[in-house]
């Protein structure tokens, strides 16, 4: 490749960030380093990328018509990338799969019969973490593949291939509950009790919860104290039908439920190997009658 992949990350980070502070940040690199990057790329170009006359930089129109081709170039090399992994033959000894509650056990408890068939000897490791928790395990190398809700915006190092299959969540209320009782509830309705809220460790070291909240790390322990009737909640369906003890409510809310977007990811600097492709692949791949 004539121009590098580091200023070619570089600059489609930057353009998606907004600054090359925020760049550096999301590919895990100093700012220096980004913005010696792009001006190398600009160099090789031989025309000017962004303007630097604001407080922030700003897509030039040479820019702009640039972006376009260098992600179908980056794009490219990273399918590359994956075949040549597939056709490698060299399958890694261990994989881990980290991913949240809200997705249905039936799902994955399919692939890992497949996956068992098919790699008998490579040591497997599953863990429940949720979004934020997923892309700071998959940064620090702790685990190899995710899966989380779909995320308006990911970190540079982040690759993602949307799911077939959605997430469906329902607000949840113990059944003996007044509100429980009522045709129709207002969000309104709500505010006076005691919300049941998720909160990993990421966010609750950003955003402490308030007032009355009470929250857990994982949906399960929701669950469990949704039906203690410590209040009302946001659970997945699934998890309800199946390991709930018919304690619970859906309650009737405008907008409820909803179905939640999917995604699979991994760290591009250290992607999966032939085993951990297999599996992405067989999860994009699953549809919700599977």
């Amino acid at each position: 490749m004539r121009y590098s992949p580091e200023s070619l990350q570089a600059f489609v980070q930057t353009a998606e960030s907004g600054s090359f502070s925020a760049a550096a940040r999301a590919l895990g690199k100093s700012q220096s380093t980004v913005s010696a990057a792009v001006a190398n790329l600009e160099i090789d170009l031989g025309f000017s990328l962004f303007d630097r006359r604001g407080r922030q930089p700003s897509l030039t129109e040479a820019g702009q018509r640039a972006l376009a081709q260098v992600r179908e170039i980056l794009a490219a090399s990273q399918r590359l990338d994956e075949l040549a992994v597939r056709l490698s033959g060299n399958i890694e000894p261990r994989l881990s799969l980290a991913m949240s509650d809200f997705w249905q056990a039936n799902h994955h408890e399919q692939l890992l019969n497949r996956f068992a068939e098919r790699y008998p000897d490579i040591e497997f490791e599953c863990m429940i973490a949720e979004d934020e928790d997923v892309i700071d395990l998959l940064q620090q190398g702790r685990t190899h593949i995710g899966i989380i809700r779909s995320q308006a915006q990911l970190p540079g190092d982040i690759a993602t291939s949307r799911l077939q299959v959605k997430a469906e969540m329902a607000i949840w209320l113990h059944h003996q509950h007044p509100l429980a009782q009522l045709p129709q509830v207002e969000m309104a309705q709500l505010r006076p009790l005691r919300q049941l809220r998720l909160n990993t460790w990421l966010q609750n070291a950003a955003q402490p919860a308030v007032g009355r909240v009470w929250s857990a790390p994982s949906y399960l322990l929701l669950l469990e104290m949704a039906e203690q009737g410590f209040g009302w909640s946001i659970l997945p369906r699934w998890l309800v039908h199946q390991f709930g003890h018919q304690l619970l409510h859906e309650l009737p809310i405008a907008g409820w439920p909803q179905s939640i977007s999917m995604d699979a990811v991994w760290n591009r600097n250290r992607p999966p190997g032939p085993a951990g492709r297999w599996m992405i692949d067989r999860l994009c791949a699953q549809r919700a009658d599977d």
